[in-house]
């Protein structure tokens, strides 16, 4: 996020973080925050405990030290997976990091592409979700040779209305992939609905963990006769064997936004490209300490 700085023409403010030999996270301020705007950038990824302790100490670091207004800026935001109760005596996590950051000093926050957009409703401070989807349009449409010959799959049911809305845009034809899952985490069987004979199919979804999905739903549409498989991801979180997955895969391209950093990652595949989002954020940002309108980014690329 670090082009977003720059966009912005501001330097980073001088914090220090320090984690003790019990691993307990201390963090100083290194700077005057005294009646400032304060918008402090984590994401919800890697040690993905330790940097939400992180944020949370240093959004009440910042209140202590009496900042005016205090934005929490997380590209993923963490837990929102958890953001429903679908067994019993399961945990609603979503909510419950959102009180956290409530209870902390956060007086907004903006992310993108949250997992269930009804997380922000867990809240009762204002929440900007920002959208991944015009970065991914303009990516397809400049890097993508032949896109117009493509059929935009969701790899699933879940993901359907933000495959359709990408494919109209586009004006593109649609599939989907309805999986079977025996357990978590791993899929037992995959059925294609829609037609990708001879065509370039891009999977498009909200987020790829271990990428089996991926690689499952690659296979099954080169089993179907695609003629190449593209697969555009908001969040590549590419934890356990994502990354041998995806270089074993037949897919030609794994895009992901650098809402999670994961510049170690592509070393290891080449078959890895990345979206810049960080203009969005930094719009984000300077639109909300103006007081101007969010809502131009959601359709628009900066």
């Amino acid at each position: 996020m670090n082009n977003a700085n720059r966009r912005l023409g501001l330097e980073l403010s001088k914090v220090t973080v320090t984690k003790y030999s019990n691993h307990e996270t201390a963090v100083v301020i290194g700077e005057s925050v005294r009646d400032e705007d304060v918008y402090i950038i984590q994401s919800g990824c890697d040690e993905i405990n330790d940097n939400l302790m992180e944020l949370l100490i240093m959004i009440n670091a910042c209140k202590t030290a009496s900042a005016r207004n205090i934005c929490a800026v997380i590209p993923c935001f963490p837990y929102a997976r958890q953001d429903k109760k679908d067994k019993s005596r399961a945990p609603i996590t979503a909510k419950l990091v959102a009180n956290m950051l409530t209870v902390a000093g956060a007086d907004h926050v903006i992310t993108m592409d949250l997992h269930a957009s009804q997380i922000q409703g867990f809240f009762d401070r204002p929440v900007d979700n920002l959208y991944g989807e015009p970065s991914v349009l303009k990516y397809i449409m400049e890097n993508i040779p032949d896109y117009k010959n493509a059929v935009i799959v969701s790899p699933d049911a879940g993901g359907a209305k933000r495959a359709t809305s990408i494919a109209d845009r586009l004006d593109l034809d649609f599939a989907l992939i309805h999986k079977e899952r025996k357990k978590a985490n791993e899929v037992s069987r995959m059925v294609l609905v829609g037609d990708v004979k001879n065509k370039i199919a891009i999977l498009v979804d909200d987020m790829a963990d271990t990428c089996g999905t991926l690689g499952l739903a690659a296979k099954t549409l080169m089993d179907n006769h695609a003629s190449k498989v593209y697969a555009i991801v908001i969040h590549g979180v590419l934890s356990g064997k994502a990354i041998d997955v995806i270089n074993n895969s037949v897919l030609t391209k794994v895009v992901v936004t650098n809402t999670i950093p994961h510049e170690h990652k592509k070393k290891l595949c080449n078959k890895l490209d990345t979206i810049d989002v960080s203009p969005v954020f930094a719009e984000a940002i300077r639109r909300t300490h103006n007081g101007e309108s969010v809502s131009y980014l959601f359709k628009h690329v900066i």
